[in-house]
C-alpha cells in the first residue's frame, strides 16, 4: 500500500526528484523511530537554526559530527572500559548511537559546540543571490530587443 507511482511526477516538473526520494524517504521510515538521545530543535533567528542533542556521559572527543548527503550525523562511541566496573544502578545511557538530522536546500552547519552534556549544533540557511528576490526594470516606451536565431 505504500508503493506510489512517481510517473506524473517526473512528468509534469523538473528538478522535483530530489522531494520524490524525500516523500520516499519519510514513507518508508520505521514506525519505531530510536528516542535516544533526546534532542531539541529550535529556531534561534529568521535564517538560524539549532540542534541541541543531551549527551550526558560522552566528552567532545567520543562525539562525532558529519555533513553527508544533505543531512548531519551525529554519532557517539564510548571506548571499552579497561577496568570491571560494578555498578548498583545505571541510568545514565552511554551507549553508542548515531542520529541522522535531514537538511533542507541551502543550510548549513556554522558551528558545533560541547557543554555541559549538550551537543549545540547551529545552522544557518544561506539563500543564494539567484534566488533572492529582485527588482527586474521595466523600460519605458522603447520595444524589448529581439534576438534572431
Amino acid at each position: 500500500m505504500r508503493n506510489f507511482d512517481r510517473a506524473p511526477l517526473y512528468r509534469a516538473s523538473v528538478g522535483f526528484d530530489r522531494m520524490a526520494d524525500l516523500i520516499d524517504r519519510v514513507l518508508s521510515a520505521d514506525v519505531a523511530t530510536p528516542s535516544y538521545p533526546p534532542y531539541n530543535i529550535e529556531k534561534t533567528g529568521e535564517n538560524t537554526y539549532r540542534i541541541s542533542i543531551a549527551v550526558a556521559g560522552f566528552t567532545a572527543d567520543e562525539l562525532n559530527v558529519e555533513m553527508r548527503d544533505g543531512a548531519v550525523i551525529v554519532s557517539a562511541r564510548k571506548p571499552e572500559d579497561e577496568a570491571e566496573r560494578q555498578f548498583l544502578h545505571r541510568g545514565i545511557a552511554t551507549r553508542a548511537f548515531e542520529r541522522k538530522f535531514t537538511l533542507a536546500e541551502h543550510i548549513r552547519v556554522e558551528a558545533a559546540s560541547h557543554l555541559d552534556g549538550m551537543l549545540h549544533i547551529d545552522l544557518v540557511r544561506e539563500i543564494p543571490e539567484a534566488l533572492k528576490p529582485r527588482q527586474i526594470e521595466i523600460s519605458k516606451g522603447a520595444a524589448a530587443p529581439r534576438i534572431d536565431a
